[in-house]
């Protein structure tokens, strides 16, 4: 069967069968036409006709396009998750991607922001021209779930339970998990939804002055704005607030499974590298403090 035929075929699956999320299927076909595209220059048109070794030879390339070793590994996740579902659906009688290790990463540990000044966001939005309340609660809600920009995005006003103080979240894959919030975000949830009580015509809970559903690109644009008033970390995104809530748990003693669970990690093996911040939170401070240090 063509290379090409197959990869339409393994995305369809991605979208309809696995329910991926629009923004990581559009990465996997990225991926897969970069492939297709190196498959087509060495007169590869066939997926019988790849090997392991031609696919070693896929990832020589990318190294040296000059591709960082992350980058290179997430284009082999997408080649080995095509050969997977061709062997698994009797495409191929066996996978050539099976044997062919990661190249090995250098672990970078997540940047998080300190709490206090985290905090001083929600003064500085008192004094905002933008509207402070979504502001606040738009960090609120990020920091206290530890949620993905998607998945804060996605919360509908039935996914908001007030009275067992929690919120039903959908993440990758569209699983769904059920998130518990503090007393302190409560507050604020509560005093946004004051504000929010005459918007009609959407199920979205979090909307803009325009009472439009608010987006991924929004969001980035007003957490790299905000952090950066307050932070002078490389990278201001909203996944930040994740790590840091995520962080912060652990610093506090907080059990590992149960961060994994608010996460909605698949693995322990993921959440695990909160641990190693946590850690080196820990020496950096002993370090500053103790006399014997």
């Amino acid at each position: 069967m063509k290379i090409d035929q197959v990869i339409d075929l393994y995305l369809s699956e991605l979208k309809s069968v696995k329910r991926y999320s629009p923004n990581t299927v559009k990465s996997y076909r990225e991926d897969l036409r970069g492939f297709l595209s190196f498959c087509q220059a060495n007169q590869k048109n066939d997926i019988e006709n790849i090997t392991n070794k031609f696919i070693k030879h896929f990832l020589m390339h990318l190294n040296e396009l000059g591709l960082d070793k992350r980058s290179i590994a997430r284009k082999l996740a997408s080649v080995r998750g095509l050969f997977k579902y061709s062997f698994q659906r009797d495409i191929l009688e066996s996978n050539p991607a099976l044997q062919i290790s990661n190249p090995k990463l250098d672990r970078k540990l997540p940047e998080v922001v300190p709490l206090n000044s985290f905090l001083k966001i929600y003064n500085i939005a008192d004094e905002s021209e933008e509207n402070p309340i979504l502001i606040k609660v738009i960090f609120e809600i990020l920091y206290c779930c530890a949620l993905r920009v998607s998945e804060l995005c996605s919360i509908n006003n039935v996914d908001v339970d007030l009275k067992n103080k929690v919120i039903k979240i959908r993440g990758k894959g569209n699983k769904e998990r059920i998130v518990p919030v503090g007393d302190k975000s409560l507050e604020i949830i509560r005093t946004y939804m004051v504000w929010r009580k005459n918007v009609a015509g959407t199920n979205a809970f979090l909307v803009n002055v325009k009472e439009d559903r608010i987006y991924p690109r929004y969001v980035y644009r007003l957490v790299h704005k905000y952090l950066g008033k307050v932070s002078d970390i490389k990278k201001k995104s909203p996944h930040v607030l994740r790590h840091t809530a995520a962080t912060h748990m652990l610093d506090r003693g907080a059990d590992i499974r149960a961060v994994k669970e608010i996460l909605g990690h698949e693995n322990l093996s993921t959440t695990q590298i909160y641990t190693h911040v946590s850690i080196e939170r820990l020496k950096s401070t002993y370090k500053k403090a103790h006399p014997k240090s």
